[in-house]
Protein backbone atom coordinates (compact mmCIF):
# COMPACT_ATOMS: atom_id res chain seq x y z
CA UNK A 1 0.00 0.00 0.00
CA UNK A 2 1.80 3.80 -1.11
CA UNK A 3 0.53 6.87 -1.06
CA UNK A 4 0.86 8.92 -4.42
CA UNK A 5 2.15 12.14 -3.17
CA UNK A 6 1.66 14.86 -6.17
CA UNK A 7 3.13 17.54 -4.12
CA UNK A 8 5.23 20.98 -3.71
CA UNK A 9 8.84 20.89 -3.37
CA UNK A 10 10.19 24.15 -2.75
CA UNK A 11 13.46 26.04 -1.67
CA UNK A 12 12.37 28.09 1.36
CA UNK A 13 14.05 31.34 2.12
CA UNK A 14 13.79 31.63 5.83
CA UNK A 15 13.85 34.89 7.67
CA UNK A 16 13.78 35.16 11.24
CA UNK A 17 12.26 38.77 12.27
CA UNK A 18 11.02 41.43 15.55
CA UNK A 19 7.50 41.26 13.71
CA UNK A 20 6.39 40.48 10.73
CA UNK A 21 6.97 43.17 7.95
CA UNK A 22 3.84 46.02 7.28
CA UNK A 23 3.24 47.88 4.29
CA UNK A 24 5.65 50.61 3.40
CA UNK A 25 8.13 49.22 6.17
CA UNK A 26 11.53 47.64 5.46
CA UNK A 27 13.22 45.82 8.96
CA UNK A 28 16.76 43.61 9.27
CA UNK A 29 16.47 39.64 9.94
CA UNK A 30 18.23 38.37 12.72
CA UNK A 31 18.89 35.43 10.73
CA UNK A 32 18.56 33.58 7.45
CA UNK A 33 18.46 30.03 6.24
CA UNK A 34 17.63 28.50 2.91
CA UNK A 35 16.16 24.84 3.23
CA UNK A 36 14.20 22.31 1.34
CA UNK A 37 10.03 22.94 1.86
CA UNK A 38 6.96 22.64 -0.02
CA UNK A 39 3.98 21.85 1.39
CA UNK A 40 3.92 18.45 -0.63
CA UNK A 41 7.93 17.74 0.47
CA UNK A 42 7.10 18.41 3.86
CA UNK A 43 4.49 15.74 3.79
CA UNK A 44 6.02 12.99 2.01
CA UNK A 45 9.03 13.14 4.77
CA UNK A 46 6.48 13.33 7.22
CA UNK A 47 4.81 10.25 5.84
CA UNK A 48 8.14 8.33 5.71
CA UNK A 49 9.18 8.95 8.64
CA UNK A 50 6.00 7.26 9.84
CA UNK A 51 6.73 4.99 7.83
CA UNK A 52 4.41 4.61 5.17
CA UNK A 53 5.29 3.74 1.52
CA UNK A 54 5.66 7.03 -0.09
CA UNK A 55 6.19 8.23 -3.77
CA UNK A 56 6.62 11.92 -4.91
CA UNK A 57 4.99 13.41 -7.86
CA UNK A 58 6.27 16.46 -8.79
CA UNK A 59 9.10 18.56 -10.37
CA UNK A 60 12.03 20.95 -9.85
CA UNK A 61 15.04 22.64 -11.37
CA UNK A 62 17.90 20.55 -12.59
CA UNK A 63 19.70 22.96 -10.64
CA UNK A 64 18.10 22.10 -7.45
CA UNK A 65 18.61 17.98 -7.83
CA UNK A 66 20.44 18.00 -4.24
CA UNK A 67 16.60 18.52 -3.03
CA UNK A 68 15.92 15.61 -4.73
CA UNK A 69 18.37 13.46 -3.37
CA UNK A 70 17.80 14.68 0.42
CA UNK A 71 14.05 13.26 -0.54
CA UNK A 72 15.45 10.26 -1.62
CA UNK A 73 17.47 9.88 1.47
CA UNK A 74 14.20 10.51 3.35
CA UNK A 75 13.50 6.99 2.30
CA UNK A 76 11.10 8.40 -0.81
CA UNK A 77 10.21 7.09 -3.87
CA UNK A 78 11.24 10.19 -6.38
CA UNK A 79 10.76 8.15 -9.80
CA UNK A 80 7.82 10.65 -10.52
CA UNK A 81 10.28 13.76 -9.54
CA UNK A 82 11.43 15.61 -12.77
CA UNK A 83 14.20 17.97 -13.11
CA UNK A 84 13.53 20.27 -15.31
CA UNK A 85 14.42 23.50 -17.23
CA UNK A 86 11.56 25.80 -15.14
CA UNK A 87 13.10 27.87 -11.72
CA UNK A 88 12.32 25.79 -8.77
CA UNK A 89 9.13 26.99 -6.79
CA UNK A 90 10.20 28.62 -3.62
CA UNK A 91 8.67 30.32 -0.48
CA UNK A 92 9.88 33.43 1.12
CA UNK A 93 8.93 32.71 5.02
CA UNK A 94 8.81 35.68 7.87
CA UNK A 95 9.20 33.83 11.19
CA UNK A 96 8.50 35.88 14.47
CA UNK A 97 9.99 34.93 18.11
CA UNK A 98 6.78 33.63 18.89
CA UNK A 99 7.03 30.82 16.35
CA UNK A 100 3.89 32.25 13.98
CA UNK A 101 4.92 32.54 10.01
CA UNK A 102 3.86 34.43 7.50
CA UNK A 103 4.69 33.14 3.84
CA UNK A 104 5.10 34.64 0.29
CA UNK A 105 5.01 31.93 -2.46
CA UNK A 106 6.24 31.29 -5.84
CA UNK A 107 5.11 28.15 -7.98
CA UNK A 108 7.56 27.64 -10.62
CA UNK A 109 7.89 24.16 -11.54
CA UNK A 110 5.25 22.95 -9.08
CA UNK A 111 2.98 24.73 -11.77
CA UNK A 112 4.10 22.66 -14.73
CA UNK A 113 2.67 18.93 -13.51
CA UNK A 114 -0.20 17.88 -16.65
CA UNK A 115 -1.66 14.85 -17.62
CA UNK A 116 1.28 12.96 -18.94
CA UNK A 117 3.19 13.22 -15.33
CA UNK A 118 -0.58 12.36 -13.73
CA UNK A 119 -1.52 9.29 -15.64
CA UNK A 120 2.02 8.33 -15.69
CA UNK A 121 2.43 8.23 -11.72
CA UNK A 122 -1.28 6.73 -11.60
CA UNK A 123 -0.75 3.68 -14.12
CA UNK A 124 0.70 1.21 -11.61
CA UNK A 125 -1.62 2.72 -8.85
CA UNK A 126 -4.08 -0.18 -6.77
CA UNK A 127 -7.13 0.68 -5.21
CA UNK A 128 -5.71 0.12 -1.93
CA UNK A 129 -3.05 2.76 -2.50
CA UNK A 130 -3.72 6.65 -1.30
CA UNK A 131 -3.76 9.77 -3.33
CA UNK A 132 -2.59 12.92 -1.49
CA UNK A 133 -2.33 16.04 -2.92
CA UNK A 134 -2.11 20.35 -1.54
CA UNK A 135 -3.40 23.40 -3.38
CA UNK A 136 0.69 24.21 -4.30
CA UNK A 137 0.42 21.93 -7.64
CA UNK A 138 -1.18 22.20 -11.26
CA UNK A 139 -3.69 19.52 -12.42
CA UNK A 140 -5.32 19.05 -9.15
CA UNK A 141 -8.83 18.42 -11.32
CA UNK A 142 -7.02 16.12 -13.06
CA UNK A 143 -5.79 14.07 -10.06
CA UNK A 144 -8.93 13.51 -7.92
CA UNK A 145 -10.79 12.70 -11.53
CA UNK A 146 -7.78 10.06 -12.48
CA UNK A 147 -7.13 8.66 -8.68
CA UNK A 148 -11.40 8.54 -8.49
CA UNK A 149 -11.71 6.72 -11.88
CA UNK A 150 -8.82 4.05 -10.27
CA UNK A 151 -11.30 3.45 -7.25
CA UNK A 152 -7.91 4.97 -5.02
CA UNK A 153 -8.94 6.88 -2.11
CA UNK A 154 -8.16 10.93 -2.14
CA UNK A 155 -7.01 13.07 0.31
CA UNK A 156 -6.54 16.56 -0.35
CA UNK A 157 -5.72 19.43 1.69
CA UNK A 158 -6.36 22.36 0.00
CA UNK A 159 -3.26 24.40 1.21
CA UNK A 160 -2.75 27.52 0.32
CA UNK A 161 -6.31 28.18 0.04
CA UNK A 162 -7.49 29.78 -3.05
CA UNK A 163 -11.01 30.48 -4.54
CA UNK A 164 -10.09 28.33 -7.55
CA UNK A 165 -10.24 25.09 -4.21
CA UNK A 166 -14.26 25.46 -4.52
CA UNK A 167 -14.32 24.86 -8.31
CA UNK A 168 -12.43 21.41 -8.05
CA UNK A 169 -14.69 18.29 -7.88
CA UNK A 170 -15.59 17.57 -4.41
CA UNK A 171 -17.19 14.75 -4.99
CA UNK A 172 -13.92 12.93 -6.10
CA UNK A 173 -12.17 13.35 -2.58
CA UNK A 174 -12.97 11.05 0.51
CA UNK A 175 -10.44 12.94 3.30
CA UNK A 176 -10.54 17.07 3.36
CA UNK A 177 -7.62 18.75 5.83
CA UNK A 178 -7.89 21.37 6.72
CA UNK A 179 -6.89 24.05 9.09
CA UNK A 180 -9.70 26.45 10.80
CA UNK A 181 -9.10 29.49 8.60
CA UNK A 182 -9.15 27.33 5.10
CA UNK A 183 -12.25 25.44 6.67
CA UNK A 184 -13.89 29.08 7.29
CA UNK A 185 -12.75 30.15 3.65
CA UNK A 186 -13.86 26.78 1.80
CA UNK A 187 -17.29 26.88 4.08
CA UNK A 188 -18.23 30.56 4.03
CA UNK A 189 -19.17 30.22 7.16
CA UNK A 190 -17.17 32.50 10.48
CA UNK A 191 -17.91 29.96 13.72
CA UNK A 192 -17.05 27.02 14.29
CA UNK A 193 -20.28 25.90 15.11
CA UNK A 194 -21.72 26.87 11.71
CA UNK A 195 -18.45 25.37 10.15
CA UNK A 196 -18.78 21.89 11.26
CA UNK A 197 -22.38 21.95 10.85
CA UNK A 198 -21.89 22.87 6.81
CA UNK A 199 -19.19 20.07 6.59
CA UNK A 200 -21.52 17.37 8.05
CA UNK A 201 -24.13 18.76 5.21
CA UNK A 202 -22.56 19.94 2.48
CA UNK A 203 -19.34 16.91 2.43
CA UNK A 204 -21.04 14.10 3.76
CA UNK A 205 -19.55 11.74 1.01
CA UNK A 206 -16.21 12.57 2.87
CA UNK A 207 -14.67 12.26 6.33
CA UNK A 208 -13.40 16.15 7.34
CA UNK A 209 -10.69 16.78 9.67
CA UNK A 210 -10.57 20.19 11.32
CA UNK A 211 -6.82 21.47 12.89
CA UNK A 212 -7.46 24.15 15.25
CA UNK A 213 -3.88 25.24 16.48
CA UNK A 214 -3.57 25.17 20.42
CA UNK A 215 -7.28 23.75 20.42
CA UNK A 216 -6.64 20.33 18.72
CA UNK A 217 -8.28 18.77 16.23
CA UNK A 218 -11.65 17.76 15.01
CA UNK A 219 -12.94 14.95 12.51
CA UNK A 220 -16.21 14.43 10.84
CA UNK A 221 -16.60 10.65 10.27
CA UNK A 222 -19.87 8.96 9.32
CA UNK A 223 -21.92 11.85 11.24
CA UNK A 224 -19.66 11.51 14.29
CA UNK A 225 -17.67 14.20 15.52
CA UNK A 226 -14.36 12.82 16.66
CA UNK A 227 -12.60 15.73 19.28
CA UNK A 228 -8.94 15.12 20.38
CA UNK A 229 -6.76 17.64 22.42
CA UNK A 230 -3.49 19.18 21.44
CA UNK A 231 -0.23 18.65 23.18
CA UNK A 232 0.96 22.18 25.31
CA UNK A 233 4.39 22.74 24.25
CA UNK A 234 6.71 25.83 23.77
CA UNK A 235 6.23 26.38 19.93
CA UNK A 236 9.40 27.96 18.22
CA UNK A 237 8.14 27.22 14.50
CA UNK A 238 4.98 26.36 13.38
CA UNK A 239 5.98 26.68 9.52
CA UNK A 240 5.93 22.69 9.54
CA UNK A 241 3.12 22.08 11.78
CA UNK A 242 0.35 21.39 9.70
CA UNK A 243 2.02 18.94 7.24
CA UNK A 244 3.39 16.88 9.78
CA UNK A 245 0.00 16.38 11.42
CA UNK A 246 -1.24 15.41 7.69
CA UNK A 247 1.79 13.05 6.97
CA UNK A 248 1.74 11.31 10.56
CA UNK A 249 -2.29 10.96 10.45
CA UNK A 250 -2.55 9.83 6.99
CA UNK A 251 0.09 7.05 7.73
CA UNK A 252 -1.57 5.73 10.56
CA UNK A 253 -4.86 5.72 9.13
CA UNK A 254 -3.75 4.51 5.53
CA UNK A 255 -3.20 1.93 8.00
CA UNK A 256 -6.49 1.22 9.34
CA UNK A 257 -5.25 2.73 12.13
CA UNK A 258 -8.36 3.82 14.79
CA UNK A 259 -9.48 7.43 13.92
CA UNK A 260 -8.54 8.65 17.49
CA UNK A 261 -5.32 7.42 18.02
CA UNK A 262 -4.41 8.35 14.57
CA UNK A 263 -5.08 11.98 15.57
CA UNK A 264 -3.45 12.00 19.09
CA UNK A 265 0.09 10.40 17.30
CA UNK A 266 -0.30 12.86 14.46
CA UNK A 267 -1.11 15.99 17.30
CA UNK A 268 1.76 14.63 18.96
CA UNK A 269 4.09 14.75 16.05
CA UNK A 270 2.94 17.90 15.31
CA UNK A 271 3.38 19.33 18.85
CA UNK A 272 7.39 17.84 18.81
CA UNK A 273 7.96 19.79 14.90
CA UNK A 274 6.60 23.45 16.34
CA UNK A 275 9.42 23.05 19.17
CA UNK A 276 12.13 22.94 16.32
CA UNK A 277 12.82 25.82 13.79
CA UNK A 278 12.15 24.72 10.13
CA UNK A 279 9.72 23.22 7.94
CA UNK A 280 11.43 19.50 7.36
CA UNK A 281 14.28 18.92 9.38
CA UNK A 282 11.30 20.15 12.31
CA UNK A 283 9.68 16.70 11.80
CA UNK A 284 9.86 14.07 14.03
CA UNK A 285 11.09 10.39 13.70
CA UNK A 286 8.53 7.68 14.46
CA UNK A 287 10.65 6.49 17.33
CA UNK A 288 10.64 10.41 19.00
CA UNK A 289 6.58 10.15 18.71
CA UNK A 290 6.79 6.84 20.42
CA UNK A 291 8.40 8.44 23.33
CA UNK A 292 6.50 11.75 23.87
CA UNK A 293 3.43 9.80 23.66
CA UNK A 294 4.77 7.61 26.22
CA UNK A 295 5.36 10.54 28.53
CA UNK A 296 2.31 13.06 27.98
CA UNK A 297 -0.05 10.06 27.68
CA UNK A 298 1.53 7.65 30.73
Amino acid sequence: MAIINFGSVNIDHVYQVDHFVQPGETIASTNYQQLLGGKGANQSIALAAAGAEVRHVGKVNQSDSSFKQTLIKHGIDCQFLQCVEAPSGHAIIQVTPSGENAIVLFGGANQEIGSKEILHALDKARPSDWVLTQNETSGLAETLQQAKQKHIKVAFNPAPMSESVKSLPHECIDLLIVNEVEAAELSGEQELDAIIEHYKTQWSHAEVIITLGKAGVIMLKNQQTIQVDAFVVDAVDTTAAGDTFIGYFLAAYSQHADARQALKRACAASAISVTRAGAAQSIPAAKEVDRFLAKHTG
